[in-house]
């Protein structure tokens, strides 16, 4: 059981002292950053299964 509440002693006093947090500014910006860059991906992906599909359905209708 000591081991268990040094455990979470410690890990408490990481998350308090030791992580430097961001600051409302940068967590702003940064949660953009991430929004833009999931858009774009999913539009890539969007793109490549559009391209597949397109291409699936050329090769069935030649077959």
């Amino acid at each position: 059981m000591k081991k268990i509440t040094a455990y979470f002693k410690d890990a408490y006093n990481e998350l308090v002292y030791k992580v430097s947090w961001p600051s409302p500014k940068e967590l702003g910006s940064s949660t953009i950053i991430v929004m833009i860059a999931s858009i774009i991906i999913a539009l890539v992906v969007f793109g490549m299964d559009s391209l597949f599909e397109w291409i699936v359905r050329l090769l069935y209708g030649i077959l």
